[in-house]
């Protein structure tokens, strides 16, 4: 077990306090009602992870969002250094950053010729204004400049010295099962080029399928070493459940219905998508479907620009199933930031034998699934509504983080992603 520095415990039960006994919510996601379609993405990929090499001056990662207003808001960002976990470090700004931790966002635009008008903006991290010198995660808070104890909205992205490489592989054949309900992750970290002191405290290996943080699993102690090789094998918190494959729709026009959409019509004051009736899939039978693991992508087949241009739609979703007793069932994808709240929470309508929701979405294509979460639980079940199924392509990312003896932060020092099925 780590023994954590006698400051930073101090440090940790100040914020407790703060908090009313609570850690500070560091999840990405969107906290003020105006705002929508926050994106975090590594040079514009919405497909990578968001995680850039501290050592190549030219890799950035980009936020972007609406503000559903006619004017625009003058606002800054800062940034927060967090543990492996997510947890804030305490470090104070020169530790990180080679500049003052207040940023102006300068990159605005209004929408043109929408329904629904928006005003754009967009960060670059890093700039010259905000120049970062430690690998780690970080935490963007975007707020008002003048209210700058409100946190609008913040994101989440890493900093990678690559200095430890990592190998992962997935296999359907795991220590539970075989071929039916799981999938087990194997990972092993070479450390040649950084030895740790002690490998059996010193790292942290963090495992997230399908970028879903709710059944994110951190590791502390690896099954065994190679020499200079950390292995993590036949773990139990390697075996994930195996779900499904996402849901597809696409509101890329505005004129005709697309992938998904039963019908799509102007009903002042905005265009409204009504989403073709979802069933459960958990006794179906496994069917293969090309998707991108819950990620979604802004675009508007008559706009040039789509980040301006695109519309907000009023999207209806519907999933035709009798009630699961002691369970809440909620959307999962990129769109709803993967936090179950009130925009997520899908509310059973007795009249129509459906749970159903209402989100403004902007035009674009999206990957959704249903997770049942039963009460008090931080993690969302596939197998009620979606099903498990070994078959399924998920994708898995691996980080490493190496706190090395006498330092107050970890550091990321390797990456990679694998997937399943392939």
């Amino acid at each position: 077990m780590r023994r954590w520095p006698v400051a930073i415990l101090f440090f940790v039960s100040l914020l407790v306090r703060a908090n009313g006994g609570e850690l500070p919510d560091t999840r990405q996601g969107i906290l003020a009602p105006t705002f929508r379609t926050l994106q975090v993405q590594y040079m514009a990929d919405p497909f990578a992870p968001p995680v850039i090499n501290l050592n190549a001056p030219g890799e950035r990662i980009v936020v972007s969002f609406d503000e559903l207003a006619d004017e625009r808001r003058y606002l800054r960002y800062s940034l927060e250094h967090c543990d492996a976990s997510w947890r804030p470090e305490g470090l104070v700004d020169s530790e990180f950053l080679d500049s003052f931790n207040e940023g102006t966002v300068e990159d605005v635009d209004y929408s043109r010729a929408t329904v629904v008008h928006y005003v754009h903006y967009s960060i670059t991290i890093p700039n010259d204004e905000m120049r970062i010198t430690r690998p780690g995660n970080y935490l963007l808070k975007v707020y008002d400049e003048r209210e700058p104890d409100e946190t609008l909205l913040q994101a989440r992205f890493g900093v990678c010295d690559f200095t430890m490489s990592v190998k992962a592989s997935v296999s359907s054949r795991t220590d539970i099962d075989s071929n039916a309900d799981h999938q087990q992750v194997a990972v092993r970290v070479d450390t040649r080029h950084v030895a740790p002191d002690d490998p059996f405290s010193d790292l942290r290996v963090v495992i997230t399928q399908n970028g879903r943080p709710d059944n994110e699993v951190v590791l502390v102690t690896p099954q065994r070493i190679n020499g200079q090789e950390i292995v993590y094998e036949h773990l139990r918190p390697l075996i994930f459940p195996a779900g499904n494959e996402y849901r597809r729709f696409d509101i890329s026009s505005v004129n005709y219905p697309g992938l998904g959409v039963d019908y799509i019509v102007h009903d002042a004051p905005v265009y409204n998508a009504l989403l073709a009736v979802d069933y459960p899939r958990a006794e179906a039978g496994y069917l293969y479907d090309s998707t991108q693991q819950g990620h979604y992508v802004v675009r508007s087949v008559d706009a040039d620009d789509s980040d301006t241009e695109a519309d907000y739609v009023l999207t209806h979703f519907s999933l035709s199933m009798p009630p699961l007793a002691g369970y809440d069932v909620f959307l999962d994808g990129d769109f709803t930031s993967r936090r179950f709240d009130h925009l997520s929470r899908m509310v059973y309508n007795h009249a129509t034998g459906a749970y159903e929701q209402s989100l403004l979405l902007k035009q674009g294509a999206y990957n959704y699934q249903y997770l049942a979460v039963s009460s008090g639980a931080e993690a969302g079940l596939t197998a009620p509504v979606e099903g498990d199924m070994y078959q399924t392509v998920n994708e898995y990312t691996v980080k490493v983080y190496y706190r090395p003896r006498g330092e107050r932060a970890d550091r990321l020092v390797g990456i990679t992603t694998v997937s399943s099925g392939l």
